[in-house]
């Protein structure tokens, strides 16, 4: 099995799925728990990792030809929405959506040029 170096958990101080750092075994006998190290917040803490495959990239097989949006701040989109990004001339799809801690909203798109983006919406 090959070794990872980061993962991706929940992070109890933080509140939130966060990037962490893998820093050794909990005990030979525990071989899917391992300390971690939260990247944004620097605590360490016992994550389990799983054998299941990370999610798989949405398909944008084809995206040109589907009806998209032209991406504005201000729209409200859902997820799977496909979009247009005039400044990168790129297409994506709306893969998640997250509220922020100022209480404005973002959207994770998955894009066919530029990869996984946040962009903000509904700025009036």
């Amino acid at each position: 099995m090959a070794r990872i170096k980061n993962a991706e958990a929940f992070c109890n101080v933080c509140g939130a799925v966060r990037k962490m750092e893998i820093a050794g075994d909990v005990s030979a006998d525990q071989p899917n728990k391992k300390w971690a190290k939260c990247k944004k917040c620097k605590q360490t803490m016992i994550i389990e990792l799983s054998d299941e495959p990370k999610e798989k990239k949405p398909s944008l097989e084809g995206i040109e030809s589907e009806n998209y949006t032209v991406y504005s701040p201000a729209s409200t989109y859902s997820v799977g929405d496909s979009i247009f990004h005039q400044s990168w001339d790129d297409y994506g799809r709306v893969v998640s959506k997250e509220i922020l801690g100022n209480g404005k909203s973002s959207i994770v798109v998955e894009f066919k040029k530029s990869g996984k983006k946040k962009l903000i919406e509904s700025i009036k």
